[in-house]
């Protein structure tokens, strides 16, 4: 139903997004970090909870939206693209915040990660961006039905976010405190997230005037 290209375009956008540092990621660092690596593994739970909130709710109406207002897809498609253009400047740009560089927190319950965990992911404006704005992009309504495209290409993105969190969580002690002799280390990172961000920004971008048929 989705082609291979959308495939690779979705894993690479995910990948990029997932690797720049954001509310989930500060959130699930420092969690590893102050209170081990079982902490950090329940909050990325919580936040993988909430990605599929998102995607339920995106794809609830996503064939719908498409069909009845098809200008919707072309400002998506537009936002996406601009929404990925800043979180590349936001790498690349003097100053801009590496991966681990993060700030303590106080030790919390199971539950109380989980939950949090979840309503970071709620309230963070790139899961938002994500289903709304970035999805769509990935959308081809002349190969089936937009809604099921949706739910797999979700699915990409949540395995994708989980996995590479998942390891980030579980290396993110060692890894400070490695970074932490080795700044240098720090700017690459934001380079290659901010490098690979923008390129994607850039694809995306050509394809904006694409409308969906009505």
């Amino acid at each position: 139903m989705i082609s291979t290209a959308a495939v690779l375009g979705m894993a690479v956008t995910a990948l990029g997004m997932v690797l720049t540092p954001g509310p989930n990621m500060m959130y699930l660092v420092s969690r590893s970090i102050s209170q081990g690596r079982i902490a950090g593994l329940i909050s990325l739970a919580g936040t993988a909870v909430g990605f599929v909130v998102y995607m339920g709710m995106a794809n609830a109406g996503l064939a719908v939206v498409f069909v009845a207002v098809p200008w919707l897809y072309v400002g998506f498609k537009a936002a996406g693209a601009l929404y990925l253009a800043y979180l590349a400047w936001q790498a690349l740009r003097p100053g801009g915040r590496g991966l681990f560089e993060t700030t303590a927190l106080e030790r919390d319950s199971a539950g109380r990660l989980f939950r949090m965990g979840l309503f970071t992911n709620l309230l963070n404006p790139k899961a938002a961006i994500m289903y709304l704005a970035l999805i769509p992009q990935f959308v081809d309504p002349g190969r089936g039905h937009a809604g099921r495209q949706g739910l797999l290409l979700g699915g990409i993105q949540i395995t994708v976010s989980v996995l590479v969190n998942a390891v980030i969580v579980l290396a993110a002690g060692t890894v400070a405190a490695v970074v932490a002799r080795r700044p240098a280390w720090t700017s690459w990172q934001r380079r290659i997230t901010g490098t690979l961000l923008g390129a994607v920004a850039v694809l995306l971008a050509r394809e904006v005037p694409a409308r969906a048929p009505a």
